[in-house]
This record gives C-alpha cells, sequence and structure tokens, in this order.
C-alpha cells in the first residue's frame, strides 16, 4: 500500500475555498482585526465552520484555525476530522498546527506560507514573531498540505501590508 501524497497540488475546488479566506482576511482587518481566515470542509464538500482571526480582543490564540480545531473536536466524529480539509488564508502557525494534529483533522491549504509572511514582514522591518515560525511539516508531519497559492499572494501581502501600516 503507498503512502498518501503529503503534498497534493491545488485544484479549481481549492482555489474556491482559498478565495473565501482570502475575504473572510479581508474582512477581519476591515473589523481592526490582524488579515486571516479559514474554513472546514467536510468530506462530502460542505462548508462545517467558518471563522477570522480574533486577536484584537487580547487573546492571541483567537486564530481561526485553532477555532476550527476546537469546533471540530466538539462536533465532529474522529472519521469525519480525518476526512476534511482546512483552507486558510496563511499557512498554520506552529500553534495551529500542533492543534489540528492533536485532534485529527486532514489536509491543510493554504494560500501563502509562512515562508511568505516571514519574509514579507522582514522586508517592511516588523518585529519578530514571539513564536518560531516553523512550516506546518516540522510540527505535523504527517498531515497532507498543498500550497501556496501565486494567484493570491500578492492579494493576502497587500492584506498583511496594511495591517503592518496601521500599526505603524
Amino acid at each position: 500500500m503507498s503512502s498518501p501524497d503529503l503534498h497534493p497540488p491545488l485544484s479549481a475546488v481549492d482555489r474556491r475555498h482559498l478565495r473565501r479566506c482570502v475575504d473572510l482576511a479581508r474582512e477581519a482587518l476591515d473589523d481592526g482585526d490582524e488579515p486571516f481566515g479559514s474554513l472546514l470542509i467536510d468530506a462530502a464538500g460542505a462548508v462545517r465552520f467558518e471563522d477570522r482571526n480574533r486577536v484584537s480582543g487580547g487573546d492571541a490564540t483567537r486564530h481561526p484555525e485553532f477555532e476550527i480545531a476546537r469546533w471540530a473536536a466538539a462536533n465532529l466524529s474522529p472519521t469525519e476530522r480525518a476526512a476534511s480539509v482546512v483552507y486558510t488564508s496563511g499557512e498554520h502557525c506552529p500553534m495551529c498546527s500542533a492543534a489540528h494534529a492533536w485532534v485529527g483533522l486532514g489536509r491543510i491549504v493554504y494560500a501563502t506560507s509562512t515562508e511568505q509572511l516571514s519574509a514579507w514582514r522582514a522586508e517592511w522591518g516588523a518585529a519578530a514573531s514571539p513564536v518560531l515560525p516553523l512550516p506546518i511539516p516540522a510540527i505535523a508531519p504527517g498531515i497532507p498540505v498543498s500550497g501556496p497559492d501565486p494567484d493570491l499572494a500578492d492579494e493576502v501581502r497587500d492584506l498583511q501590508r496594511k495591517l503592518f501600516d496601521r500599526d505603524l
């Protein structure tokens, strides 16, 4: 038996869901929060949960990917969680990668990578993150991941730049 492809290419369906994630990220930024958005899609292709960053209230753990993991643990069976896909505007941070793995969620698809975000932040002279910027496989090596999507990189970069400019 062969092992699953841990880096499947992006499909048209993936790109449609990533588009919604970027829209959620824009909604977060417009509401004064950090621009990240995520979806949980079940095996039948239905959106089961969606959220955006909500860290502006002071709780730095209110990432949408972490909220997805919590919701999935409370509302889906282990089989349903494993068959689901999480879409997100930015690659999971280590906290969210670990939550994803501990809960047993399936594939992760992201619009932009940790490497891209780290490079942009360095270019702008932003302060370093309090958490080491590790890619998902460094935290949760068995989870299939796809991304980034080059078609969305400029748009996500623009959202992140607006956040940086606002926070100056």
